[in-house]
């Protein structure tokens, strides 16, 4: 009796439309997917590498680029939480499945990597004028106290 219903239903299947359909899955908000930079924020300072347990991501200061390996993240959020410019994200989007395991690499834009070394000069001139400031300062100090600076002289004992 059993066989007679299953026969009913794979006929019903051959000439019927499925009962699915495919449609454009919706993720909700939160939802881990794939991590994404933006790399004109990025200041290449390498936490995410450091707080990836997975070792997915690498920084190369040197040719200013940041690669991930899709394959190898596990969607963990390590590196989205620890990033101190907040330029990393998570996507909704999950990563594709391929026949090969890529490595993304991005690079920084000329404009990104000029107004990095534009913030550098301008702390380096910062600290260099901090610096000048203390010395004044000293010198100040020394000059009011009695003319000069107090050398200090070590005594031998015989």
């Amino acid at each position: 009796m059993a066989f007679v219903s299953f026969k009913k239903t794979i006929l019903r299947n051959l000439v019927s439309k499925p009962y699915t359909r495919k449609t454009e899955k919706q993720y909700p908000e939160g939802t881990r997917g794939h991590v994404e930079n933006d790399m004109d924020v990025c200041v290449l300072c390498g936490l995410c590498s450091i707080k990836c347990p997975t070792h997915a991501i690498t920084v190369d200061k040197a040719a200013k680029t940041w690669s991930i390996r899709p394959m190898s993240c596990i969607q963990c959020r390590c590196c989205v939480d620890n990033c101190p410019k907040k330029c990393l994200s998570m996507g909704l989007r999950f990563q594709e499945p391929g026949e090969e395991k890529i490595t993304k690499t991005f690079k920084q834009s000329e404009k990104a990597i000029a107004a990095q070394e534009a913030l550098m000069k301008a702390a380096k001139e910062r600290a260099a004028a901090a610096a000048a400031a203390k010395a004044a300062a000293v010198n100040a100090n020394g000059a009011q106290a009695g003319g000069a600076a107090p050398v200090k002289t070590e005594e031998k004992k015989d």
